[in-house]
This record gives C-alpha cells, sequence and structure tokens, in this order.
C-alpha cells in the first residue's frame, strides 16, 4: 500500500488534454484529479468495499460540493440540504436528493436539527457527513444521530465534546503532556471577572468562546476597557454561532505563527500525523493563505508536534480526520491552541502533499474500517497553498463582507496544478446570511517557489463579477518580500499594512506598463468602432488611424501618451519611453493576455464607458484610469467637479448587514470614538463609533433591520 501512495503523491496536476479518460474525469472530478503526464493518479477507490448507500450532507456550499464529489467516486448516493434560498444551490444541483429544511436564516435551517432529522428519515440517510462549522461539532446532533442509528462521520460523542470545549481541552491537553498556554481553566461568568482574571493573568489577553472555532467569538484585550468590550461582543457572537456564550481568558501569546496538524485516527487505536498546515496570514482571527508543509519547522520539531498531536487525539479515543492547532513562537516553542474535531477548510493543501482523500478517510472510518496507512507511508511530496477567495472589500479592515450576484464567474482551471473548491457558479448571489466565501483557490508544485507562481498566475487569471472581492490581498501577500522569504506570522497583515491594505503599488516601469495597456485598449476599441463587418463604416470626416495623442488620468497624475498601432501591435510612447504591447485584443473576452516588450500580462477590463473611463484589473489590483484625446482633455477643464460629501458628520453601513443594536437616540451627545450601533453581518458583530463630537440629529436605523452598503445609519448636528 505504501508504494501506491507514494505513486500517488508523485503525480502533479496538469489541465485534461488529447486522452478520452483525462476529458471523461474533468468532467466529474476535473477541480481535484492528480495527473501525471498521459495517466491520473488519485487515491484508490475499492468499488468492492462497502461502506454506505446513501450519505446526507448537513452543510451546504463548496464544502459540501466537495464531500459529494468523494461520495460519487465511492458509489455512495447523496442528499443535500439547503434553505429556501438556496434552492438552486451548486450542492443542490450535485447531490442524488435535496430536502429544504427552513428559510435562510442558519437558526431555522443549517442548524435547525429537528428538521434536518426530519430530513434524514425522510430520505433513508444512513450516514451524515457534517462538513464544517454548523452543526459539524455539535455533541447533541451526533447524539440524536446515534440514538437513531444513522452514523456521524466525525468521532463520537465524548471526543466532539472534550475537544469541542475548550475550557475541557485544554486540561486534557495538559493531562496528555501535550504544552498548553496559561491561561483561566474556567468558564467566565461576567465582564468583572473577565477582567480581574485577566489582570491576573497579564495583558495581553485572549477571551474566546468556549464551543467556539472560526475566529468567530474571538477578541484580544489590551486593557480593563477591552476586557470588557470583548467580553460582550464574543459572548454575543458566541451565542449566535454556535449557541454557546460561554468564554474562557488565556494568555494572547503575541506575534506568533499558527500551525496546525492534521491527525487521522481509526477505531482500532491507530492514529496519524498528516504534517503541518501553515496559517499564520489572517484578519479577525480568520485565516486568508495557508500552506503546506510551514517553511518554519525542521523535522525535530515537526515530530514533536506531531506526536503530541496524536497522543491528545488517543487520549480521548478520537476517530476521524481531525486537526490540533497550535501557536509557535519564534524559538519554535509551541503551544496547543484547539482541536477541531471536524475536516477542516484548508484540508486541499494536506490532500496535496500526501495524496490521501481525507474524506474517503472519514467515511471508511466511520464505517469501522481500520487505516491503511501507517506513518512511515506518510510524505512531504511537494507544496501546495491555498488562497480563501472571498466576496470581502480588502480596503476595509482587510476584508469587509460583500453581497451580490456573480454576473460572470470564471475559475482558472486551465492553469496547469490549480485546483478550486467551490461551491458557486455564474449567477450564484453572496447574500447576508452565510458565509462570504466565494472558493478555495490551491495550488501545487515540487516546491514552494513553483507553487507561489502558479498562485500569481491563477490569480491574474480569476474572473470574478458582480461582487467585491479579496484577490487583490491575495495577491499581494504571496509576492510580498517577508512571505516569500517565509517570515510570517498571525501579525503579518497589520505589520506589513498598518494604515490598512490600499492595493498594488506601482513601481514606474509598472506604471508605464498599465498606461500602454490602457491606451492600447483605448485605441483597439476606436478602430473596431470604425469598422462594421469587417469594413470601414462611412465617415464624414477622415481619421487619422495611425497616431493617437491621448491624456490619461491615473490615480493622482496626468500623463500624455502617444500610441501608433501596426496590426495587432501597438507602438506606445510614455515619459519618452517607446513600449511595444501586443494581444489578440478580443474585446469581448474577460481576460487579455498581453505582452509588453517581452513581457506578459494577464489583465482584466472590467468596465469602459463612451466618456474614457476604463477599469482594468492589473496585477491583481483595479485601477480606474480616464483616457481622453488631447482635444477632449483640454475642454475637460473647464468641467466643474462634483461636491466631496462631508462625511463627518454622518455614519453609513460599511458593509451589508443586519443590525444588533442602537445605542444613541436624537438629541444625544456623543464623543468622537463613541458607539452609536453594531452591525452583524456573516456572523461577525462590527462596532461603529462616531467620527466626531456632536449631538445627534437623527437616526435612520433600529436593532434587527437589514442593512446595505452606504445605507445611511445616523446624523449628526
Amino acid at each position: 500500500m505504501a508504494a501506491s501512495l507514494r505513486q500517488v503523491v508523485a503525480g502533479s496536476w496538469r489541465q485534461p488534454e488529447r486522452h478520452l479518460l483525462a476529458l471523461q474525469c474533468a468532467t466529474r472530478h476535473s477541480r481535484w484529479c492528480f495527473i501525471t503526464s498521459r495517466t491520473f493518479y488519485t487515491a484508490e477507490y475499492d468499488p468492492n468495499e462497502k461502506t454506505f448507500e446513501k450519505l446526507l450532507i448537513a452543510n451546504r456550499g463548496e464544502i459540501a460540493c466537495r464531500v459529494i464529489k468523494t461520495c460519487k467516486k465511492m458509489g455512495i448516493k447523496t442528499v443535500a440540504i439547503h434553505s429556501d434560498v438556496d434552492s438552486s444551490a451548486v450542492h443542490v444541483k450535485m447531490a442524488d436528493e435535496a430536502v429544504c429544511v427552513g428559510p435562510a436564516p442558519t437558526s431555522k435551517s443549517y442548524l435547525n436539527m429537528d428538521a434536518i432529522m426530519e430530513a434524514i428519515k425522510k430520505t433513508r440517510a444512513q450516514a451524515v457527513h457534517p462538513g464544517y462549522g454548523f452543526l459539524s461539532e455539535n455533541k447533541e446532533f451526533a447524539r440524536r444521530l446515534a440514538s437513531e442509528g444513522v452514523t456521524f462521520i466525525g468521532p463520537d460523542t465524548h471526543a466532539i465534546q472534550a475537544m469541542g470545549d475548550k475550557i475541557e481541552s485544554k486540561l486534557l491537553a495538559k493531562n496528555a503532556k501535550v504544552n498548553t498556554i496559561p491561561g483561566f481553566d474556567g468558564v467566565v461568568k461576567d465582564a468583572d471577572e473577565a477582567v480581574r482574571i485577566a489582570r491576573e493573568i497579564g495583558y495581553p489577553v485572549m477571551i474566546k468562546a468556549s464551543a467556539g472555532g472560526g475566529g468567530k467569538g474571538m477578541r484580544i484585550a489590551w486593557d480593563d476597557g477591552e476586557t470588557r468590550e470583548g467580553f460582550r461582543f464574543s459572548s454575543q457572537e458566541a451565542a449566535s454561532s454556535f449557541g454557546d456564550d460561554r468564554l474562557l481568558i488565556e494568555k494572547f501569546i503575541d506575534n506568533p505563527r499558527h500551525i496546525e496538524i492534521q491527525v487521522l485516527a481509526d477505531k482500532h487505536d491507530n492514529a496519524l500525523w498528516l504534517n503541518e498546515r501553515e496559517c499564520s496570514i489572517q484578519r479577525r482571527n480568520q485565516k486568508v493563505v495557508e500552506e503546506a508543509p510551514s517553511t518554519f519547522l525542521d523535522p525535530e520539531t515537526r515530530r514533536a508536534m506531531g506526536e503530541q498531536a496524536v497522543a491528545l487525539a488517543k487520549a480521548v479515543k478520537y476517530s476521524s480526520a481531525g486537526t490540533v492547532e497550535f501557536l509557535v513562537d519564534t524559538n519554535k516553542n509551541f503551544y496547543f491552541l484547539e482541536m477541531n474535531t471536524r475536516l477542516q477548510v484548508e484540508h486541499p493543501i494536506t490532500e496535496c502533499i500526501t495524496g490521501l482523500d481525507l474524506v474517503q478517510e472519514m467515511i471508511r472510518v466511520a464505517k469501522g474500517y481500520p487505516l491503511r496507512h501507517k506513518q512511515a507511508d506518510i510524505p512531504i511530496n511537494g507544496w501546495a497553498v491555498e488562497c480563501r477567495v472571498y466576496a470581502e472589500d480588502p480596503y476595509k479592515s482587510f476584508g469587509l463582507p460583500s453581497i451580490g450576484r456573480l454576473s460572470q464567474y470564471q475559475e482558472p482551471l486551465h492553469v496547469s496544478n490549480v485546483r478550486v473548491d467551490s461551491g458557486i457558479q455564474e449567477g450564484s448571489d453572496i447574500s447576508i446570511y452565510y458565509d462570504p466565501m466565494i472558493s478555495k483557490l490551491i495550488t501545487y508544485g515540487s516546491d514552494r517557489a513553483e507553487a507561489l507562481q502558479r498562485m500569481e498566475e491563477a490569480l491574474d487569471n480569476y474572473v470574478i463579477r458582480g461582487v467585491t472581492h479579496n484577490i487583490a490581498l491575495l495577491r499581494e501577500v504571496i509576492i510580498h518580500p517577508r512571505f516569500v522569504q517565509g517570515d510570517v506570522s498571525t501579525k503579518f497583515l497589520p505589520d506589513v499594512y498598518p494604515d490598512g491594505f490600499k492595493g498594488h503599488k506601482l513601481t514606474d516601469l509598472e506604471r508605464r506598463e498599465l498606461l500602454a495597456i490602457a491606451t492600447s485598449l483605448y485605441v483597439a476599441e476606436q478602430l473596431r468602432s470604425q469598422q462594421f463587418l469587417g469594413s470601414p463604416r462611412i465617415s464624414l470626416a477622415k481619421l487619422d488611424r495611425n497616431n493617437w495623442e491621448l491624456s490619461v488620468q491615473l490615480e493622482d497624475g496626468t500623463y500624455s501618451v502617444t500610441v501608433s498601432n501596426n496590426g495587432s501591435t501597438f507602438s506606445v510612447e510614455v515619459d519618452g519611453m517607446k513600449l511595444n504591447v501586443t494581444s489578440e485584443w478580443n474585446l469581448a473576452s474577460p481576460l487579455s493576455s498581453v505582452t509588453i516588450d517581452g513581457t506578459q500580462r494577464t489583465i482584466q477590463c472590467l468596465s469602459r464607458d463612451a466618456a474614457g473611463n476604463i477599469n482594468i484589473q492589473f496585477l491583481g489590483t483595479v485601477y480606474k484610469l480616464r483616457i481622453l484625446t488631447k482635444l477632449a482633455a483640454e475642454l475637460n477643464k473647464y468641467m466643474p467637479e462634483k461636491a466631496v460629501e462631508d462625511t463627518t458628520s454622518i455614519l453609513r453601513s460599511p458593509m451589508p448587514g443586519t443590525v444588533v443594536a442602537v445605542s444613541v437616540k436624537p438629541g444625544d451627545l456623543v464623543s468622537e470614538g463613541q458607539e452609536v450601533c453594531v452591525i452583524e453581518a456573516m456572523k461577525m458583530q462590527n462596532s461603529l463609533t462616531a467620527a466626531k463630537t456632536g449631538k445627534v440629529k437623527a437616526v435612520h436605523c433600529k436593532a434587527g433591520e437589514t442593512v446595505g452598503e452606504g445605507d445611511l445609519l445616523i446624523e449628526l448636528e
């Protein structure tokens, strides 16, 4: 078996070509098949190995699609559950059957145990895979399934209880001789007790939900005031996300790495550690970029972390795939953070470097089969990087949620060594009710440099229209010198961007390239508009088709650009330098491959209008340009400018969401920085504050209302 596994992971991913078998597999599973040369290598699926006839996935989106793909390979029929707004979702279409379990709010659908249990009975599903989030770590759900004779694809209720409760898991970790973070080993009763405990531990401290995960219900406090505020928000988020508002407090380790160990255990006392994942690039305690393996760990530290992770799993008789998370300081001291008793969001990068299908392994273990591999069989083959592509505005606190409909959507699967785990398609809606993740973009390479190069190419070729997304931030992270050198920590984003993310900063050469590309596009469109069915239009005025003198506004500058064309090549003069720009100039394509003096760039023209405004995604960042002829630029000087709105006296919602609380009323006096209302978006609560000291003139919202991005909330006199 070991030889077979090594054969699996020796493969690389390439776009299927020329072979019927490849094309057939690509149709059903192209997003995650291992392919090498002209032969497919995937995890082994034995058709004679009996597991379950029908399995229900108690989740939605990309993870539901991910589970369905493996079930199809194993010959298992699938049942999808969905809320009423998800009735046309991709996971619903992929499954063999689908059952609606309630309206859009998660508490009434994906967290509605009664409705899900009824769906299980109705469809006669023999097993349930919970995915991640929702009920995946809910011991009551696992208990109810067991009482009905339905198999839970995960650990038993004892392990879920022990590891899902951060307080109990910390005590168990200590007993299993796992390194732990100093803190209070009990439930914090109220804000006053939180302050007392925080003072005893010593600031800074981490306040977090006992039953939480995914960065929700977590706050860092540096003083008494932040502790009180953190207790309030964390308890509210914990109750909203997990139905459990218990909190714990522990010492916050400043500037650590977040490194986790994937474990896999069966019901026969076998347990493996499947190497580590580096998850230090985070915002609001939620991971953004992950990679496997870590650049930081040496073999000795990796083995020590793996052995402690397995020791903890065995201590609770764990049986399934799980993840033990650690904080690692600059001296490679590591401390147990928590154990997630479920499939982790970032599991694909572990699959890349080991060749295992973790969903398949979970299903086999749940059926009672022993693990097929030994620890010595588990390799580190190559390098994998995952970027979480979110419908978020990265220019607002590194990512505030965005909603909308995907008017155009094209995954970069034509790029080699790329995997995309998604649960959406063109026309899908990103709503306020669920997590704003669009997809997980994974690239694989023989080494880290190749994996990062593939990721850069994949991000440039990813077409997402209709919602704001975070591709600009992802691309900047993976090319940043500190990240490339492996110098990362959980404070990477605030350290590198202390004033917030501003997008890619163009070098002089890159600025000239962008100007050359934009003006070439402009001229290409002008030339096309002079043609009809391949013939010149009749024009009363003779147009000079060979030379264009243009004025271009980019950021805070105005540039004179001269363009001349010769077929598909444009000669562009910018700042006294000439650049030759060549492309097919297919103005209808969302992607354009452009060559500038031998340098290839992939750009996206997002929009252009008759007034010369053009938006181009270049090096990941969207740039707004205005291109005018020399005469139009001269006349434009006489056009009045729109007055800039004074935003200090008004508060608009920075994101779509639900108003949780309004702290002021008309006539109240507020001071600068004072909280005036709280908005919840995608299960995260955000405190909004007054921009200046003044008297409240009007309040345009109330608790429970849904607001959109830019909606007026509060006015000051």
